[in-house]
C-alpha cells in the first residue's frame, strides 16, 4: 500500500521506461518528453522501490502556470488499483508545483475511474457529450476537479 509521501514511489523517466522496457511505439514517447520540454506537464513511471515491479504511469499534462492548474492523467496495471498512486501524484501537483486546481477528464462509460476521482474527493462538475471520436465513435467525457484547498 502507498502513503500520501511522495518518497515511497520510485518514480522513473516514463520516456526512456516506455522505449526501453515498454517497446511502446515513439509517437507516445514524444508526447511525455515534450510534456517536460514545453512545460506543460511532467509524467513517471511509477515502480517499487527496488525498480523491480512496474506499476504503470502517471502525472500531470496540460499544466497552466497562468493560472495554477493542470490535468491528471494516470494508467496502472489492474492488481495496483485503488493502492494509492493517484493521491501521490495530486500532492505533487499541489506540493510541488503550486498548483491550485487538478482537472480529470474520465470517459462516461469509465466506472471504476470515476469511483477513484469521487473517492479521492474530486468533484463532479458536468459532462461534455460527444466531444472526441474514439475507435470511429463520439464519445462523452466528465469533468472531475480537485482545489488544494478541499
Amino acid at each position: 500500500m502507498f502513503t500520501k509521501d511522495f518518497q515511497t514511489l520510485k518514480l522513473l523517466n516514463i520516456t526512456e521506461l516506455v522505449i526501453k522496457r515498454l517497446k511502446t511505439p515513439k509517437l507516445k514517447c514524444v508526447f511525455f518528453s515534450d510534456l517536460e520540454k514545453e512545460g506543460t506537464g511532467i509524467w513517471w513511471a511509477v515502480c517499487s522501490l527496488d525498480n523491480k515491479t512496474f506499476y504503470g504511469a502517471g502525472g500531470l499534462n496540460s499544466l497552466s502556470k497562468e493560472h495554477k492548474k493542470a490535468e491528471i492523467g494516470f494508467w496502472l496495471l489492474k492488481e495496483f488499483w485503488g493502492q494509492g498512486v493517484m493521491p501521490v501524484i495530486c500532492n505533487y501537483g499541489f506540493d510541488n508545483l503550486g498548483l491550485h486546481r487538478i482537472e480529470g477528464l474520465v470517459e462516461t462509460d469509465n466506472l471504476n475511474c470515476k469511483n477513484a476521482m469521487k473517492k479521492l474527493d474530486f468533484k463532479h462538475e458536468g459532462t461534455m457529450r460527444d466531444c472526441e471520436i474514439k475507435n470511429g465513435k463520439f464519445i462523452s467525457l466528465d469533468i472531475y476537479a480537485k482545489l488544494r484547498s478541499e
